[in-house]
Formats: structure tokens, sequence, C-alpha cells
């Protein structure tokens, strides 16, 4: 499938946003996806993802969270300190809802895209704030699917509010995730009766997704993927 790229710019409470925007050359209307990044910024690996979602055909937005910081705000996975400094700066209440929030207005409001089929997910960073979108946005998307991302205590007694289905995706040797926290979010979800999936990858570390990264596992790689796909076409695509 061809996919045009292009970069756009949100207008948030807080300033412009720029963001990565991935469609599908043909043009008929599609669900959409936002894609959450890691701490690490929007780097060329996340624009990867954001291509390779399009093209099992969704409208793809990428937005740059770290705007504030302009211009150097990307960082290499060597860099791990650099960018655990940036993210520990986001404001993970009013400003980050907003940001989202106005990534999800802005994909809505697209012709192109069927507002009430919007998905979200994300990695490492990307991955809690898709955990928080689902907490604070349910009534604006339709599914989220985080990997691997730290649920702080506030988004766990925020849980009420998740109407949406969800798919999480985790290691089992991850060492910013134990696996008791993993239960806890499990069992909350089982206490408010939340249509949920929970996978949990044997052997897997913290970004097991990216395959820039030296915790890289090939066979959850690929096995997230196409869960991962597989959720999306259930909730987005098969309904349109």
């Amino acid at each position: 499938m061809q996919i045009e790229q292009t970069e756009v710019i949100i207008t948030t409470p807080d300033g412009q946003m720029p963001a990565f925007l991935c469609t599908p050359a043909e043009r008929v209307r599609k669900p959409a996806v936002i894609l959450l990044m890691e701490a690490f910024g929007l780097t060329p690996h996340i624009r990867d993802v954001a291509t390779r979602i399009a093209n099992e055909g969704y409208i793809v937005l990428a937005p740059d969270l770290y705007y504030r910081e302009l211009p150097n705000n990307k960082f290499g996975y060597d860099e791990v300190e650099q960018a655990r400094a940036m993210m520990f700066r986001l404001d993970f209440g009013k400003s980050v809802e907003e940001d989202i929030g106005a990534a999800v207005a802005y994909v809505k409001s697209r012709p192109d895209v069927y507002p009430d089929k919007i998905g979200v997910t994300g990695f490492c960073l990307g991955g809690s704030l898709t955990f928080l979108s689902a907490c604070k946005l349910s009534a604006e998307i339709a599914a989220a699917a985080p990997f691997y991302g730290v649920v702080l205590d506030e988004w766990i007694d925020a849980m009420t509010n998740i109407t949406v289905p969800m798919y999480l995706f985790f290691g089992d040797a991850d060492p910013f995730i134990p696996l008791e926290s993993v239960r806890q979010i499990e069992s909350r979800f089982k206490e408010q009766g939340i249509e949920y999936m929970l996978k949990i990858y044997s052997n897997a570390d913290h970004g097991f997704f990216c395959h820039e990264r030296s915790s890289y596992n090939r066979l959850a790689a690929e096995d997230s993927w196409h869960e991962l796909t597989r959720f999306f076409h259930k909730h987005l695509l098969l309904s349109v």
C-alpha cells in the first residue's frame, strides 16, 4: 500500500505541537490510530511503526509530546538518562491530557476519518499515556492497546472511567513493571467488568518491541504485532 507521510501542526492550549501523519494513498474514509511515542521522543523507529500501522489500513498520527522542548527533544537508545530526564519533566496531569485530546480531536475532524473509530497505542512512555487515554478519553476513542507502560496509582483509581476495550502487552523480565503490578491492574479490570486482554511475554524486557534496542525480543515483537493488528481490525476496521 502506498503511504503518504507528512508533518502537521496541532494547536494545543500550550502552543503548536508538531505531529507525524501517515495516510494511505487511496482516498476513502478510514479509521485512525493515535501512536504515542517512547521516552526517547518522536524517533525514526516510531515513525516506522506509524507507517506499518498505516499499511494495515489506518490513518496514523504520532504527536511530538516533547514539543515544549524543541528542537533538541529526541534521543538515541543509548541516551537513557537524558530521555528519562525529559520524560519526567512532562506534566502527566492536565497538560498531557490536553495534548492527547488535541491529537484525537485533530484526527476526528478530518473528512477522511471515521470519527467514532479512533484507536490509541504506544510504547514505554506512550504505553503509559495510552492507559491514561483510556481512563480520561474513553468517550472520544474506540480502543486502546498499551505496550509495557508504567501505570500510576491515580490512573488505577481512574479505571472506573474506562469504557473501551483494551489489550495490554508486558514482558515478564521488565525491571520497571513488576508482575505484581500487572496482576494488580488485571484484578481491577476484572472488578470493573472492563473488556480487556492482557499478554505477558516470557523472557521479554522493557522495550521488547523495538529492534533498535538491546532489549529487543523478536518472538515477542512479532507476536504482539500480530495481536495488535488483529485487535484493531476487530474494534476499528470490521465495524466500519
